[in-house]
């Protein structure tokens, strides 16, 4: 049985022990050792991102994802269930990054450790040891990643939906973290963790809330979406509910405000 993209701890717990499965913890070390989910292996999150400063969050190169893939044991027929202990951000950069390579099976786990451990379901302190796969990296999806070059041609296209996952602050140039503040021209703002229900483990929102949410914002499913925040960590969450929720055409922007914001040539809002 194919696993859905949002995947709740019950199902997994289902699922755990089997061959087909690669659990993925992108928690930090310090938590990974005090517990996590049975046969996960850690991942460090620094592991799955470049930087050319002052740009980060970039794509790492394709040697580098084969080196990094192999070593958690990932092969092209494994289903990757990837979780978190801070909202599923992590997680979601290492399935955006998954989705970028072509690679086929993955699942977010919804509400990550946080309703794992909520649910009393079992933890592990023991180090899981990846056996060592060959994953090659080869032609990227690009339907999945938008660079700074397609953005500026589509600035003004009503067929096209840009989707700022950072704060109001930020959003607004009060919080700068760049050489210039504000947002991408005709970017409609939602902070990421408008989709996170706090209160339910930081599960999403029901699907009706959320389709409301972005409704009323004019990001459509008629549309291409594409999702920035800061270095796409925060909107890599974005892109994965997007997704969920059948989006057929979704992007993400690596290098996002830290790469526009920084550019004097392009055009600020």
């Amino acid at each position: 049985m194919p696993l859905p993209l949002i995947l709740e701890p019950a199902t997994l717990e289902q699922h755990l022990h089997e061959a087909g499965m690669l659990i993925v913890d992108l928690c930090r070390p310090e938590v990974y050792a005090r517990g996590h989910i049975p046969g996960a292996v850690h991942l460090e999150y620094a592991q799955i991102v470049a930087a050319r400063p002052p740009v980060m969050g970039l794509l790492p190169d394709s040697a580098h994802l084969s080196q990094v893939l192999s070593g958690i044991g990932l092969t092209p027929e494994r289903h990757v269930v990837a979780y978190d202990d801070e909202g599923g951000g992590k997680a979601c950069r290492l399935l955006w990054t998954l989705d970028v390579i072509g690679h086929k099976h993955f699942s977010l786990l919804n509400g990550g450790l946080r309703a794992w451990m909520a649910e009393n379901r079992p933890l592990s302190s023991e180090h899981g040891v990846a056996k060592t796969g060959n994953y090659q990296v080869g032609g990227l999806n690009e339907g999945a990643q938008a660079d700074k070059d397609h953005i500026l041609a589509h600035l003004n296209d009503p067929k096209v939906a840009l989707l700022d996952a950072r704060t109001p602050g930020e959003f607004r140039g009060v919080d700068k973290r760049a050489a210039r503040g504000g947002h991408i021209p005709g970017a409609v703002n939602m902070d990421w963790t408008l989709t996170i229900d706090a209160q339910n483990h930081t599960r999403l929102k029901p699907e009706a809330a959320l389709r409301a949410q972005l409704a009323a914002l004019g990001v459509t499913p008629d549309k291409e979406v594409i999702t920035y925040c800061q270095t796409h960590h925060r909107s890599s969450h974005t892109y994965i509910v997007l997704k969920a929720l059948g989006y057929p055409r979704v992007k993400g922007y690596p290098g996002a405000w830290s790469e526009w914001g920084n550019d004097p040539a392009a055009p600020v809002e």
